[in-house]
């Protein structure tokens, strides 16, 4: 589904507005079991179609009339932010996040709020609260987190694109696990004023759709400028592979895959360059998780104080219902939480050492981006929350996820993932890409271009698609 096509269709007059926004509001009341939506904003959803189809054809914004998923933890005014979670209680936010507020100027409809690993914290949406969100492909195997909800629902065909956020891979472990595109940002493009966040050093909020130019269009939306990107010009064009630590210990189907795509870029003129970033990915780790724990509390009592609510961390922590984010919350209230010490380390020592690793990768190479696979295995079964099997080895299921795209948003750098196919499982594969910090356009065009030679991915076996012949369905 390609959401321009939509808002084509939507200008022409083929598709009434409130008949689109309605059919998207009985998709969504269908597909409870996806697990996708924490809140369906039906009422709401229609008058803002009802509004929008006032709006004088002349004066409609480029996104009239999409139908829009948000997650669960950016504010929309007249629809309760959760952030996956009851600690927060019964909060309707008054105003919208100014993500969302462009998103509506410029035509957007939102139909609903989306499942979410709670508070962000994991990458399984196994949520404790509002129960999993599973994937389109298989329902009994994750969609990805923190994300989790908005990439099924886009995946499901629920809805054309959603907006997410990420800090660790957030956006792109659940595009690629449900086989959509994911678009992480550089970090501080996107605004992130009215977001229950957990890092202000690491988050960003970004756009899942089903295309490149369909998260172009968003973020031309949400940061201003053309909308409109011309692929890059794939002969001679310099991509750097990454082999160690992101090729390292593949499933079969994802290395199987992989490869294959890297020999396809090769047949259509790309120059793949080995190249080695020069991180250690222990100590990367290790510095992304003291700056996302000891920046956790501060940040949710940042929000609730914009709200003017109280903030109590003993109380949120009681009545977190995921035992993995529980026992996460909980340490940072105890003697195991990360010293300071190791918090002004990690910021002002580590992270912009790996920041200075990776400008100097993309210098010395003369590269464009890094390609490597999104995630190191298909999607786990709901459930391997702790630990999963990659290779015959129980391995730890989130620093598995979080391998190949913790890094690059550690040191906020622009990322996409694409669909490159399914295994024989039916589960999605992808390919992603990092690119240097603010080139984010320039790996749009290098995506769009690269998207071309992508194969078309199988319907997964759990959507609700829409076109001019079923919104009655």
């Amino acid at each position: 589904m390609n959401s321009q096509k939509t808002i084509a269709s939507i200008f022409s007059g083929e598709i009434p507005l409130l008949d689109l926004v309605r059919n998207r509001i009985a998709a969504a009341q269908k597909s409870t079991a996806l697990g996708a939506y924490t809140h369906v904003g039906s009422e709401f959803a229609e008058q803002s179609a009802i509004v929008q189809t006032k709006v004088a054809a002349a004066q409609r914004g480029v996104l009239y009339g999409l139908p829009l998923i948000v997650k669960d933890n950016i504010d929309v005014a007249g629809m309760p932010t959760t952030a996956g979670s009851h600690a927060l209680g019964k909060h309707y936010p008054a105003v919208n996040s100014p993500v969302i507020e462009r998103l509506q100027v410029a035509g957007a409809v939102v139909v609903g709020k989306a499942n979410l690993h709670e508070f962000s914290l994991g990458i399984t949406t196994n949520n404790g609260a509002f129960g999993p969100a599973r994937n389109p492909y298989s329902l009994a195997h994750i969609p990805g987190g923190s994300s989790g909800g908005t990439a099924a629902a886009v995946a499901a065909r629920l809805v054309p694109a959603g907006i997410g956020s990420d800090t660790g891979g957030s956006l792109r472990i659940p595009a690629a696990l449900c086989g959509v595109v994911g678009f992480r940002p550089t970090t501080g493009r996107w605004p992130s004023d009215g977001v229950v966040t957990i890092s202000n050093t690491r988050d960003t909020v970004g756009p899942i759709a089903m295309t490149v130019s369909d998260c172009a269009l968003l973020d031309a939306v949400v940061c201003g400028g053309d909308a409109s990107i011309d692929g890059a010009q794939l002969r001679g064009l310099r991509i750097g592979v990454p082999q160690k630590g992101f090729w390292d210990n593949l499933e079969p189907t994802v290395a199987a895959a992989s490869n294959a795509f890297l020999q396809t870029l090769k047949s259509a003129g790309v120059e793949l360059i080995e190249v080695d970033v020069g991180i250690d990915f222990d100590a990367c780790t290790n510095a992304g998780m003291v700056i996302a724990l000891l920046e956790l509390f501060p940040n949710i009592e940042a929000y609730l104080k914009q709200h003017n609510k109280p903030f109590d961390a003993a109380a949120i922590v009681a009545a977190v219902a995921s035992p993995d984010v529980k026992g996460i919350m909980a340490s940072l209230l105890g003697p195991d939480a990360p010293p300071p010490a190791a918090y002004q380390q990690a910021l002002h020592v580590d992270r912009p050492h790996f920041q200075k690793q990776y400008a100097d990768c993309f210098a010395k190479q003369a590269i464009e981006a890094l390609i490597f696979p999104t995630t190191p295995l298909p999607a786990a079964l709901i459930g391997d929350d702790e630990t999963v099997l990659l290779n015959g080895q129980a391995v730890p299921t989130f620093l598995t996820f979080t391998r190949n795209v913790g890094p690059g948003s550690l040191v906020g750098l622009p990322g996409i993932c694409m669909p490159i196919g399914c295994n024989s499982q039916g589960l999605p594969l992808s390919i992603a890409l990092d690119a240097p910090a603010m080139q984010d356009k320039r790996l749009l065009a290098i995506a769009t271009a690269i998207e071309s030679l992508l194969p078309p991915m199988p319907l997964p076996k759990f959507y609700h698609p829409y076109n001019e012949t079923n919104l009655g369905d």
